[in-house]
């Protein structure tokens, strides 16, 4: 049953010290870099280097897996303020953490856990997820990757689209079909790494935003994959999956509303510095309306965030408040960039100001990580079963 109820919660001292050290990271090691990184669309292999020594690569795993041992609290304020200086990064860390690490981690055994998370969690390496394909977006029960069985292996073949960190990741969670006479419950997920022979990225998208994020195709081509790398048991990947996204939606949530306050702070400085008319652009009610708006819709996104990020930290069923968070601030994401723009006039639309590059950023959220047309299929879902 859906949990419905309101769940109160506060940030600990720990929690704010590490708001202020991801932040001061942040403005001295990502911000400076930002818009060179979404001209080039090259993957900022440096920065992802010191995020993994900061153990901001591996925040939800644990110590014994070279992990940082954080809650899901932890992970939403960490993708927040990443994303208040570049949410492509930002997008980057999430992907990394909740969807390779976190599937692998949370249903994996001993033996897969041992020999891809400490890699994970320290950046030797990026980690992809292999959902999306050409013919399963929304619909996750469309795969059309197979995997059969060869002795105590399994051979795998097919495709996926749109994959963060195809290329750039070694370390793969794949679901593919292993019984079509099943349905969704004969899809399944496995491990896989790069050092498998027909296992290799492709078509590198050229993208409206997130540039600097590796948005790949991945070929799969009669892979040979052990059998201890299947990760649970055979037909479990979907719903596997589907709990992976619960945890996702959170950390796009959290993306969203950082996206949203940066490009709030941009407008603030700029409102307050750009005279017009002999008198700050500040001192205009319809500037002073759209700020007070946008102050408030990004406060209501990370409340509905926090909660759903205590409500998983504490074991609640969460599933409802993440599709929450997920759909409200990633609308409240485009609306903040879009009205940035407008406060900025002309000097918005060009690369001279950061909030084209928000507005840019700002809409895959709406898309990834279900779209908010499926939020609102599963929104509606929770609240009727709870009747």
């Amino acid at each position: 049953m859906a949990n419905t109820s309101p769940f109160s919660f506060s940030l600990t001292d720990d929690q704010e010290a590490l708001r202020s050290h991801i932040r001061a990271f942040v403005e001295e090691e990502i911000k400076p870099i930002a818009l060179q990184f979404d001209e080039s669309q090259e993957f900022p292999t440096e920065v992802f280097a010191k995020l993994g020594a900061l153990g901001y690569l591996g925040i939800t795993m644990p110590p014994e897996l070279n992990g940082s041992g954080l809650g899901y609290m932890e992970y939403a304020i960490i993708v927040e303020e990443v994303a208040r200086g570049c949410p492509a990064i930002a997008l980057g860390v999430a992907a990394h953490n909740g969807l390779c690490s976190g599937h692998i981690y949370r249903f994996g055994g001993d033996y897969l856990r041992e020999k891809y998370i400490p890699r994970l969690a320290a950046g030797n390496t990026m980690g992809a997820w292999g959902l999306t394909e050409p013919s399963a977006g929304s619909d996750a029960g469309g795969t059309r990757t197979t995997a059969v069985r060869d002795g105590d292996d399994w051979i795998l073949n097919g495709s996926k689209n749109f994959i963060t960190h195809g290329n750039v990741g070694d370390i793969c969670v794949v679901m593919a079909v292993t019984d079509a006479t099943s349905g969704k419950r004969g899809i399944s997920a496995f491990a896989i790494d790069k050092s498998m022979t027909g296992f290799y990225g492709s078509k590198k998208e050229n993208k409206l935003g997130m540039r600097c994020s590796d948005t790949a195709s991945l070929t799969f081509d009669n892979v040979r994959v052990p059998g201890n790398h299947l990760i649970g048991n055979e037909g479990e990947g979907f719903v596997q999956a589907l709990q992976i996204l619960d945890g996702g939606r959170i950390s796009i949530a959290a993306l969203s509303v950082g996206l949203a306050q940066g490009a709030f702070e941009a407008s603030v400085k700029y409102a307050t510095e750009r005279y017009q008319f002999g008198k700050p652009l500040s001192d205009n009610q319809a500037i002073q309306f759209k700020l007070a708006k946008m102050s408030m819709d990004i406060e209501a996104g990370r409340m509905l965030t926090y909660q759903a990020a205590a409500l998983r930290d504490a074991g609640e069923n969460y599933t409802l408040q993440a599709s929450q968070a997920k759909l409200f601030s990633s609308e409240v994401a485009v609306h903040t960039a879009e009205e940035a723009i407008q406060i900025h006039g002309g000097y918005g639309y060009v690369k001279d100001y950061p909030v084209e590059k928000y507005w840019r950023d700002s809409k895959l959220l709406t898309i990834g990580e279900g779209t908010s047309e499926i939020q609102k299929m599963v929104i509606a879902r929770n609240l009727l079963s709870a009747l």
